[in-house]
């Protein structure tokens, strides 16, 4: 009905809205800061409710694209403005969504300085990310990806810590550098067809030699961005550096873009060579969740904790990609897969909600108190009950705790790693062991005991704004992980097709 309303251009608004408004809330200045509080607000909480009738029109039960959009572009290179929605990008629209809200209210109070600048940047960067996860033609693909990379920067570099400029170069370098390959191997794959049509990509013949250069071009970009070990060096000094918001977006939405990538382009793309070295995709992630699972106990700031964490966690996306190649060896169906592709997909889901939390839990703590540093806290509880018993949730989720998000996708990722090798299950499943050691170290340090200082004593709990930034969240958290039927069912025939896709071999001559 919706996509009606708007001529069937639904995606487009949705692509738009955050764009203009974000450029219409520049106009405000820096004199007119509450109305630019408004005016992110209306524009934010304007695209989640135009996204809502993504999950709420959409057909779960066909792999097609759906509210699709084509309309010339770039003739001269055959290029399209050509977007759409399946089973894989349409809940990641709803979490960008949803997201940008909760950054818009959590920096209502916290940001004093530049203000409408601020809120701008975050509303230009939802609109590049959903352009992004709404792609279907190569070039346009490339250029929202390269364009969410400007607003991040800028967030960054300008509201971020006293490291900032570092951090923000490290950060462009790293993603600029990998997405470079990415736009030589689309470069290569349109004058092979002579089209940017992400589709019509996945259908082309292609030698295994050519297959095999393409997927390492794409493991440039995507490996960075999820990021995977060991180009997971910038991810550490962004989060530090970053504003809370910016944090909780680079965290929730922007790693996500990496395993969009392996799924999107990689995997349909290129199934042969995904398959020829699935061994290498499968050591890379189970040394991120493992090896970084132990860089993460080390940490003494939250804030890198909480991002070492991400590391490890994102490292179970790429391990559910690509273990079910493994299993199709053996029984030349497509169970394994699917399997490993649904926990993929629930743990970018749940990493976003339950990453976002996390973040949001420091930058309250950190409003307050003006320190990351554990050694700063300790007795929170007492002075901070309410946010003490959400901050817990989130940590349990982070752990991997039944009934929270963070349990299915991990589970449905082990499952699959068992099928394939019991070694493999085996390193998955010490996530749940070092996720719970940091997660709980961190919180024993942080919420419990006595009060530790003077500063914590004076500490004073969440105002409705935070409880409702947080306590969305939380709710969010618990539906996914009590009721996650509603997620996998919308992504179950793109999935069986994803599946049958990666079963036939598109060597060419």
């Amino acid at each position: 009905m919706a996509n009606l309303m708007f001529g069937g251009h639904l995606i487009s608004v949705l692509i738009a809205l955050p764009i203009v408004g974000g450029a219409a809330v520049l106009g405000f200045g820096n004199d007119r800061a509450a109305a630019a509080r408004w005016a992110s607000l209306l524009v934010a909480a304007l695209t989640l409710l135009l996204s809502i009738p993504l999950y709420a029109s959409f057909n779960g039960a066909v792999a097609t694209m759906q509210f699709v959009e084509r309309a010339a572009w770039i003739p001269t290179l055959n290029s399209q403005y050509y977007v759409g929605v399946d089973g894989i990008s349409m809940p990641l629209i709803l979490l960008t969504s949803f997201t940008t809200v909760l950054v818009v209210i959590a920096g209502w109070g916290s940001i004093e300085k530049r203000v409408s600048q601020y809120f701008a940047a975050f509303l230009i960067l939802e609109g590049s990310m959903i352009g992004v996860f709404a792609a279907l033609d190569g070039l346009l693909f490339y250029v929202f990806w390269e364009v969410m990379l400007i607003p991040m920067f800028i967030i960054i570099g300008v509201w971020g810590g006293p490291r900032r400029v570092y951090a923000t170069i490290k950060f462009f370098l790293y993603t600029f550098l990998g997405s470079v390959l990415m736009l030589v191997a689309l470069i290569y794959l349109y004058l092979k067809s002579g089209s940017y049509d992400l589709l019509l990509l996945q259908r082309l013949p292609l030698t295994m030699t050519e297959q095999t250069f393409i997927f390492l071009a794409f493991l440039a970009a995507f490996a960075v961005k999820v990021p995977m070990w060991p180009v997971h060096t910038w991810l550490p000094d962004a989060h530090v550096e970053a504003p809370t918001g910016g944090s909780v977006v680079l965290a929730a939405i922007m790693l996500k873009m990496g395993g969009f990538g392996f799924l999107r382009l990689s995997l349909p793309i290129t199934p042969d060579a995904s398959r020829e070295l699935d061994w290498l995709m499968i050591s890379l992630s189970l040394i991120a969740v493992v090896y970084i699972g132990f860089v993460a106990l080390a940490q003494r700031d939250m804030k890198k904790l909480i991002a070492y964490s991400s590391i490890a966690h994102m490292g179970f996306v790429t391990l559910g990609a690509f273990v079910g190649f493994q299993i199709a060896a053996h029984s030349g169906r497509t169970t394994g897969i699917e399997m490993g592709l649904d926990g993929a997909m629930v743990q970018m889901i749940s990493h976003g909600l339950v990453s976002a939390a996390m973040f949001l839990c420091v930058g309250v703590m950190y409003d307050r108190v003006h320190s990351r540093e554990i050694s700063a806290y300790g007795g929170v509880v007492n002075t901070m009950p309410k946010f003490a018993v959400l901050m817990v949730l989130f940590a349990l989720a982070n752990a991997g705790l039944p009934g929270t998000s963070g349990f299915v996708g991990e589970f449905l990722v082990i499952l699959a790693s068992f099928k394939a090798n019991i070694w493999y299950a085996f390193l998955a499943g010490t996530t749940l062991v070092l996720g719970a050691a940091y997660t709980l170290w961190l919180v024993k340090r942080v919420i419990f005991g006595a009060v530790a200082n003077d500063q914590v004593a004076a500490l004073s709990d969440i105002d409705a704004r935070e409880f409702l930034v947080l306590g969305a969240l939380a709710a969010a958290v618990l539906l996914v992980g009590i009721w996650p039927a509603p997620l996998l069912d919308v992504m179950r025939a793109t999935m069986q097709h994803l599946a049958e896709q990666l079963l036939v071999s598109k060597i060419g001559p």
